[in-house]
């Protein structure tokens, strides 16, 4: 039931995680700075009749405007957020980098948006959306109080119309939506998507944008950078590119008004230039905390650092195509060369945790995952078993290891830690090299092993199983994973079965049968060692005190006004 076509299988490269996470509604850019020191990169309920729906209501008006907190308690004001690039385009429809997407999320509405942690909570649409035809069938009713920034309402045509572009458009966020097989304008408020297949993610597909469609196709490219509308709490008001952007407060907006009046994103790619402008209050908050400046942060006397573990995944990955790591036994065999426990703590920690799956911890959590069981699968540092392996499965000594890592220190470091295993396990010729992101990116997926042995690369997703296994290691007949530079569901009995298994969970609405399978195939890939899963990086933000309400969030952070969240600056 999947299609195969090229069109769906295009690299949404939002969700390949750049050097760090920005919480995005699941999505993550993949062009970075250059390290640690000098900025960091771009951050990012089933249905069927045994799952619990995870949408909920927050018992204020369905509609989301609850007007009580919303006409008094504007307290003006203006909030600065240091980013850590540019924004470039802000039509969602076509918009595929991160700091853009940070920018968008205050100007356009979804039909649902997330609640204080990972759940689904209505937004333009009015309850639960209405599940039949054994998962392939959703019906959402919307409110008929939103209206665009321009007065216009918001009616199902145009939701219609922000699900359809993408795909029509042929753009790189086509992938996101390849399960719809339909989508159908029931009346005004109502509208009916029937998919491919039943897939029980689709609830998180459901905060995607609503753009307003007579706007967008009247000039599609003004749209973009000059004039983009939405319905959401914030207005756009001006950019320059490599300075700010400005929007301002939407006062007639239809749900919980924003208390700020004014929000400004300004990119600052230097970490410690970051930090210099919430010392000295020319940013009121910044992202992305290295771990070498955490204690500067903390020494800040009026700023405090919030912090919440994202949505994301970042993980050493072998060449399972070609060359000596297509062998199981040389995989393992480089897992024993070195200590990723400790490679995380000494370079990674404080900013990112442990991971041993991967999933993140939140989503293993809410899924019942045995990650106790998973945690114990990968070796400690022991160099005559590696030496052991090595020999048995016949890798001469005067091989040359080629691991290829992107622009960021963490993983560079990742990297070189297993080159220094390496060579203490005898082999002289290994080298790490560090690719600019557009080189890595069109290397570490040939399967070539003239390019690689091994690479790190990094993954961001919705709070579902789906997003980091379908993407990163599924397989249909004809198709890997869209970013597979494994190929170990294409060279492995044991791979290709926990590759189908992973596209068999994509398709099923049951969530009891979909836990089985993900827990099964999760457990043979760690065991067979396609990747070795390494850490996730926390939504990390500096704080000035006098900011109030502003909650780092493991999928949404800059969404500054929501209906369990609403900014506001006192100074």
């Amino acid at each position: 039931m999947q299609d195969d076509s090229p069109d769906w299988n295009v690299l949404n490269r939002r969700r390949v995680l750049g050097l760090g996470a920005a919480g995005l509604a699941g999505l993550a850019g993949c062009t970075g700075g250059d390290d640690d020191s000098s900025g960091s990169g771009d951050s990012g309920g089933s249905s069927g009749s045994d799952s619990d729906s995870d949408m909920e209501s927050d018992g204020s008006d369905s509609s989301g405007s609850d007007s009580s907190s919303s006409s008094g308690g504007m307290s003006g004001g203006k909030l600065r957020i240091a980013l850590v690039k540019s924004p470039l385009e802000f039509d969602p429809i076509v918009l595929n980098d991160v700091p853009s997407d940070q920018v968008a999320q205050n100007i356009y509405d979804g039909l649902y948006e997330y609640d204080q942690s990972t759940g689904l909570a209505p937004s333009l649409a009015t309850g639960e959306p209405e599940v039949s035809n054994d998962g392939t069938r959703w019906v959402v009713e919307m409110t008929g109080d939103a209206t665009f920034h321009n007065g216009d309402p918001v009616t199902a045509e145009d939701v219609k119309y922000s699900y359809e572009a993408p795909v029509a458009e042929e753009t790189e966020n086509a992938s996101e939506l390849n399960m719809i097989d339909t989508v159908t304008v029931v009346d005004e408020t109502t509208v009916q998507f029937d998919l491919k297949f039943p897939y029980g993610a689709f609830n998180h597909n459901l905060v995607w944008d609503i753009v307003p469609m007579s706007v967008r196709e009247e000039d599609k490219d003004a749209f973009n950078t000059q004039n983009p509308v939405g319905s959401g709490p914030f207005e756009f008001v001006e950019w320059q590119e490599g300075n700010f952007v400005r929007l301002q407060r939407n006062d007639d907006y239809w749900g919980t008004k924003p208390n700020l009046a004014e929000l400004e994103l300004v990119p600052v790619e230097e970490a410690t230039t970051r930090v210099t402008t919430l010392r000295n209050g020319e940013n009121d908050v910044i992202e992305e905390i290295p771990p070498k400046l955490y204690s500067t942060v903390r020494g800040i006397s009026d700023a405090s650092i919030d912090e919440v573990a994202g949505i994301g995944y970042f993980y050493l990955a072998f060449n399972c195509n070609e060359g000596p790591t297509a062998d199981a036994r040389v995989r393992e065999a480089v897992d024993y060369c070195f200590s990723m426990d400790q490679a995380v703590s000494s370079y990674v920690e404080p900013t990112g945790v442990r991971q041993y799956s991967p999933l993140p911890a939140s989503v293993a959590e809410d899924w019942d995952m045995p990650v106790d069981q998973w945690s114990q699968i990968p070796h400690d540092k022991n160099i005559e078993e590696a030496q052991a392996l090595f020999e048995e499965a016949g890798v001469p000594m005067d091989y040359s290891w080629n691991i290829i890592v992107p622009p960021d220190d963490k993983r560079e470091q990742i990297g070189i830690t297993v080159s220094n295993g390496l060579k203490e396990a005898g082999f002289q010729n290994v080298s790490v090299q560090r690719l600019d992101w557009g080189a890595f990116l069109d290397k570490y997926v040939t399967g070539n092993e003239d390019d690689y042995n091994m690479y790190t690369l990094g993954w961001s997703g919705t709070p579902d199983p789906d997003s980091f296994t379908y993407f990163l290691l599924g397989r249909t007949e004809d198709t890997l994973g869209v970013t597979n530079g494994t190929y170990w569901g294409a060279n492995s009995e044991a791979g290709t079965q926990a590759a189908q298994q992973f596209v068999q969970a994509r398709e099923s609405a049951s969530r009891s049968e979909r836990q089985q399978l993900y827990q099964e195939a999760i457990t043979t890939m760690l065991e067979e060692r396609a990747h070795l899963p390494a850490y996730n990086l926390k939504n990390s933000f500096g704080v000035k005190e006098y900011v109030n309400d502003f909650t780092s969030h493991p999928v949404d952070s800059f969404h500054i006004t929501t209906n369990h969240n609403n900014v506001s600056v006192d100074k």
